[in-house]
């Protein structure tokens, strides 16, 4: 991996994977239902809804499933209910760690989800304890293709992205989250199809890890990951240039 790479590229790369397998299948049903219940079932004035159902098409959720999510969520049938809750705390070398989670037993899942930090050499904290070192960002990972540094730079000009950045199999492209669907609609207008497009918390700055403090963040990244509950992890590290686990 490059010097530059963190674990929101690592966390979306991998989830086109596991996406590929059917892992993300009951995640992202929650998603969608959990948003079609906030802001209802048209994605035109739910932007939350817009984005979850992106992801839906990521992991190819079967369009009756996801129109099942959308009745469930806004009250047509009946459905189990979800709340919104998020965990904030630090994990090793002293990064933020922030979990967004979809919970039907809160007092279940925050225990659970302190196991988890206290288990991998992390550390819970109170509520707004790093949250404002993130901000939520378009984060679209695109194949290699034939473009070239400079013409994804210019790509990137013209669909309206923040930043394009090289990462080992493609770019990363950034955007404002309002310009989400914009920004992804102009790529897919230009036939190219994003590898995963979601619009994650992204860290304001990184922290550069060492190999040893790096494998221990990417283990309690990736059990949050595990989590049934949690549909969204963030930190703030960086990964050692030519780093491997």
């Amino acid at each position: 991996m490059s010097g530059h790479s963190h674990w929101a590229t690592i966390k979306h790369k991998k989830a086109a994977t596991d996406a590929k397998k059917g892992k993300a299948f009951s995640k992202v049903v929650k998603l969608i239902m959990a948003a079609a219940k906030k802001g209802g079932g048209d994605p035109k004035m739910n932007l939350k809804l817009a984005y979850a159902l992106e992801e839906g098409k990521a992991c190819n959720l079967p369009k009756d499933t996801v129109e099942k999510a959308i009745k469930k969520g806004t009250g047509e049938l009946e459905g189990v209910s979800y709340e919104e809750v998020t965990y904030e705390g630090y994990g090793p070398g002293g990064i933020a760690v922030i979990a967004d989670a979809l919970t039907d037993n809160i007092h279940r899942t925050v225990s659970e989800i302190r196991k988890i930090f206290e288990s991998k050499g992390g550390k819970m904290g109170d509520r707004n304890c790093v949250a404002y070192m993130f901000e939520k960002k378009g984060l679209i990972l695109i194949p290699r293709g034939t473009l070239n540094d400079d013409k994804a730079m210019e790509l990137g000009l013209e669909i309206g992205a923040e930043d394009v950045q090289p990462i080992e199999d493609g770019y990363e492209v950034t955007c404002a989250a309002g310009d989400f669907g914009t920004v992804v609609n102009a790529l897919k207008a230009r036939k190219i199809e994003p590898v995963s497009a979601a619009v994650p918390r992204l860290a304001k700055d990184r922290i550069p890890l060492d190999p040893e403090k790096a494998r221990k963040a990417l283990n309690l990244m990736e059990a949050l990951e595990e989590h049934e509950d949690v549909n969204e992890v963030a930190s703030n590290f960086d990964l050692p240039a030519g780093f491997t686990e």
